[in-house]
């Protein structure tokens, strides 16, 4: 059965308005055969007389009155439909879908959407807790817009990405350091040796920053065993403060936050740095992730 055409539908509910076949014609800037063959191609489709032409003026029959009012439903739902579309496209509104690990989402996020709201009200955007592999593999099969993503990336996900079309740029880097127990007795500088002798609170293994924290305490010749793991950064640092044991992690937050008392921040000897990346498909990229995108390079540090 072949399916009803809107602009034939948008015909039968003018020419019901008006009452005429003429006006119809003039309102909708066509010629006036081509209105009487979309009514003619209706009834066909139907099966039905849908208009009644009577003493000069045109009304609908019973077919034709449930007919036009299904009608005007589908050519609103339709225009708002377009009106949707194009307020994406323009930029105006939107959905953009953002992949980054929880330290990122509370630390850095939030002043990036408070931006995006006072300028963009109407974008959506729907946040998802992932790794690094997990945010590349999402980029790469479509499931994501844009990822804030651990540098470099795993190789067999940067592979992939490259497959895919996956663009990833240098975004900013955080200083690691070490977050111990306040009552602690720690030198001003946290050594890998010292560190390494102390009960450790880490991330899971797989994640970046394990990588990058294992690496760093290896080139020292150490490998610890973590007490426990875990990958929520604001669990790992309430353990911390109970006393628990010790973490690396990246200060994310900027220098005038809160802090919680009962944990101490200690740079590391030798500096380490967690370096981030933002990635996106290559191509066209719509106006509501772009907006997303700026406001992210604002936050950008050398």
């Amino acid at each position: 059965m072949r399916e009803l055409n809107l602009d034939r539908l948008r015909t039968l509910v003018t020419i019901a308005d008006l009452r005429s076949f003429a006006e119809a014609a003039r309102v909708l800037h066509l010629a006036a055969p081509t209105v009487s063959l979309h009514v003619a191609d209706l009834e066909a489709h139907i099966g039905a007389p849908l208009l009644v032409r009577k003493r000069g003026e045109v009304s609908a029959s019973g077919a034709g009155e449930v007919l036009i009012e299904r009608a005007r439903r589908l050519l609103a739902d339709a225009d708002e439909t377009l009106e949707v579309v194009q307020r994406q496209v323009q930029g105006l509104a939107g959905r953009v879908r953002l992949g980054a690990s929880t330290g990122a989402i509370a630390h850095l996020l939030p002043q990036a959407l408070e931006q995006l709201g006072q300028h963009h009200p109407g974008i959506d955007v729907q946040v998802a807790v992932l790794t690094t592999q997990e945010t590349m593999a999402r980029l790469a099969n479509g499931a994501l817009d844009i990822g804030l993503v651990a540098l470099p990336p795993p190789a067999h996900s940067a592979q992939h990405a490259r497959v895919q079309g996956v663009k990833v740029l240098p975004w900013r880097r955080d200083p690691v350091m070490a977050f111990v127990p306040s009552r602690w007795k720690a030198p001003a500088r946290a050594t890998p040796h010292w560190l390494a002798s102390q009960p450790l609170i880490l991330n899971d293994d797989g994640t970046s920053l394990s990588r990058l924290t294992s690496e760093w305490f290896a080139r020292a010749g150490e490998h610890p065993k973590a007490r426990i793991q875990l990958n929520y950064n604001d669990a790992i640092k309430s353990l911390v403060a109970a006393g628990y044991g010790a973490t690396l992690l990246p200060q994310e937050a900027s220098a005038d936050a809160p802090r919680d008392p009962r944990i101490r921040m200690l740079p590391l000897r030798p500096a380490l740095w967690r370096p981030l990346g933002i990635a996106h498909r290559t191509g066209p990229v719509e106006r509501a992730t772009q907006h997303v995108l700026d406001v992210l390079w604002q936050q950008k540090q050398a």
